[in-house]
């Protein structure tokens, strides 16, 4: 069998799931079960096989499903790195070969430095880790002048691990780390078509949470275009989040009474208190355990630490904002790395730009903004939005996971 035909076998390394003592072999569970949707997107497995083993994960497949399972790894929170390894006979001499054939790929590749690190879970093998990499870097030196060996700041490291089998593998790629999808509840998302909101889903995700999202629609103050820019920046988050079910609800009427209703320069609060309660008894509904905000403190009017006190004062589930402390940079720069910065930069107004005051309250007091609330009486309007509201899903695998040989 040539090279070009042999089964791949990809090794993952965990990343916090190491540290999660007696509860690990759950979060494993769930890790394992996001990969396998994964990769059965769209269709049957076709031959992979996922498994772990004493610390690592294993993906073996034909050769010609290497960029599914590369694709499917890409999109994978629960893993610190990963990378297509070889595996061979537990001799010396096998392994030596391994890492001389990963040390002309390395080369192949423009690196002309790299170090051996080797790591020895079956103690019967006859080298020590010492002693894998200098046996290693002895076979090296022979057959592949082209390197040298930098211990302190190599262009790349060379693998090898022992276990029931040896495998040996160089060219790895970082994962997305954070905990597996589906470890830390539901979370409602407050979606809307902006850089921010995204970025604070996806973080969420990256710690384990299961995402819903709600976008509040002001047609005909906002077009068709703006709904489907949410739809958009639903799926592409949802690709990492094993897909969102987005609630679109209509807020016309209400916007139309706050505005009415209320001095302007209090406009922009009201609309956010008014959005925070809707959302609270959709999440209620739909048994999502917290809402999640892009809100960044201080970035705009509405984010002043008042005009947020005032904004969460009318709920009681628990308010996650994890972009609270990032600056406008970073939010771009991990917008980008996702894929949702250019869709949310299309000139496709949401209903709070439209709406906003060009003088607003900067530090509302929570007493006031609840008198002036309870004033509007909304609460028809919000019911009639929430029983009207459509649900879309958005990313979603498209076809469910199929069970395996030895699933936990």
């Amino acid at each position: 069998m040539s090279a070009a035909e042999e089964p791949l076998i990809y090794i993952l390394k965990p990343g916090e799931l190491v540290l999660k003592g007696g509860n690990r072999e759950g979060f494993e569970r769930i890790l394992i079960r996001n990969l396998r949707t994964l990769l059965a997107a769209g269709k049957r497995p076709g031959g992979i096989r996922v498994e772990g083993a004493r610390g690592r994960f294993f993906v073996h497949g034909p050769p010609e499903a290497a960029p599914r399972i590369e694709e499917a790894l890409g999109r994978l929170f629960g893993i610190a790195g990963w990378a297509r390894a070889r595996k061979c006979e537990k001799t010396p001499d096998a392994v030596f070969a391994a890492c001389v054939l990963e040390g002309k790929a390395l080369y192949d590749r423009g690196l002309r430095s790299y170090k051996i690190e080797a790591r020895r879970t079956d103690k019967s093998f006859p080298l020590d880790s010492y002693g894998i990499c200098v046996g290693a870097g002895q076979e090296l030196a022979a057959k592949a002048p082209g390197l040298r060996v930098d211990v302190h700041g190599p262009q790349g490291i060379i693998q090898v691990e022992i276990r029931e089998k040896a495998y040996v593998y160089a060219l790895a790629s970082e994962g997305l780390r954070g905990l597996p999808v589906g470890t830390a509840g539901r979370g409602l998302l407050l979606l809307s078509g902006g850089i921010d909101s995204p970025v604070a889903g996806f973080r969420m995700a990256s710690r384990g949470m299961g995402i819903d999202a709600v976008y509040f629609h002001a047609f005909p103050y906002t077009g068709e275009e703006a709904r489907q820019k949410v739809i958009r920046l639903a799926g592409i988050v949802g690709r990492y989040t094993l897909g969102i079910r987005l609630w679109t609800l209509g807020f016309t009427e209400i916007q139309q009474k706050i505005k009415a209703g209320v001095p302007e320069a209090w406009c922009t609060v009201m609309l956010r208190m008014a959005m925070m309660d809707c959302a609270e008894k959709l999440a209620r509904r739909i048994k999502a355990k917290c809402l999640i905000t892009g809100e960044s403190l201080s970035q705009v009017a509405s984010q002043t630490i008042e005009n947020l006190s005032c904004t969460e004062s009318l709920v009681e589930l628990p308010v996650l904002r994890p972009l609270i402390g990032t600056g406008k940079e970073e939010i771009i720069s991990q917008a980008q790395a996702i894929g949702t910065y250019e869709t949310s930069i299309l000139p496709y107004q949401d209903c709070c730009v439209l709406f906003s005051p060009p003088h607003p309250v900067l530090r509302g007091r929570v007493e006031e903004a609840r008198r002036y609330y309870a004033a509007l009486e909304l609460e028809e309007p919000v019911g009639r939005a929430l029983r009207e509201g459509v649900m879309e899903k958005c990313g979603f695998p498209e076809s469910p996971a199929v069970p395996q040989e030895n699933e936990p």
